[in-house]
């Protein structure tokens, strides 16, 4: 029997929980295939009815407009995230290894995660490179996150941030190292693919690299205190 993985979403965001039905389930996987294709700006609700043989008003019940959405799925993403670090660090006790594990999951190509059968966590996760922060460089982010949107990210941040703290309990920014390597880890990626003179890692277009780099400027603050 396979293992299906459940995670809890902010009733806010949503109008009617995807979930609760197969075409909800069905809006929030095309809308990741879409998303991943187009981009988040060519993305609309009225190419995601043709995409699943459906009407525009009908996506309409499920979530208010398309930011709405894509918080919805980015907010699943962190929540994901924040699982496979708890289940593939849960046996390590040296917090070096567990931070060189959590880089790692950031750093590198997502492989689709077979307990989550409609969504499809490797083109997710190029969704959260390229597209990931126009959830919170809004106008509206304080009205967002008066509601909580952010949540699952902030979560992330704290289980990292706690593990850096293991690694080095007197260090003084656990929670702005976690943030920077999160959002390294996605921006070097996204350079390295499509402005390659702003990264070092543009011609290989090696993940291990970034890694190794990422490595090196965690380890090297961490050493500093």
């Amino acid at each position: 029997m396979k293992l299906q993985l459940q995670i809890k979403m902010n009733e806010e965001l949503y109008l009617r929980n995807p979930e609760s039905s197969a075409l909800g389930k069905k809006i929030i996987q095309y809308s990741v295939e879409l998303i991943y294709r187009k981009g988040f700006e060519a993305f609309t609700f009225k190419k995601l009815a043709e995409e699943i043989n459906s009407t525009e008003a009908s996506i309409y019940r499920y979530f208010e407009n398309k930011h709405r959405l894509l918080s919805y799925i980015v907010a699943w993403y962190w929540s994901w995230l924040e699982y496979q670090i708890s289940f593939q660090t849960n046996n390590i006790t040296d917090p070096t290894i567990k931070l060189q594990r959590i880089i790692k999951l950031l750093a590198v190509a997502v492989e689709d995660d077979q307990k989550t059968n409609y969504v499809d966590e490797s083109l997710l996760h190029q969704i959260i490179i390229s597209e990931g922060s126009k959830v919170y460089l809004t106008k509206h982010v304080g009205e967002d996150n008066k509601h909580h949107f952010f949540k699952p990210y902030k979560e992330l941040c704290a289980v990292i941030g706690a593990i850096i703290l293991e690694c080095s309990p007197t260090y003084k920014y656990p929670k702005s190292l976690a943030t920077t390597i999160i959002e390294m880890a996605h921006f070097q990626n996204y350079f390295m693919v499509h402005l390659p003179l702003l990264t070092d890692f543009g011609e290989n277009k090696d993940e291990s690299e970034i890694i190794i780099f990422l490595e090196d400027l965690v380890f090297s603050s961490l050493a500093k205190k």
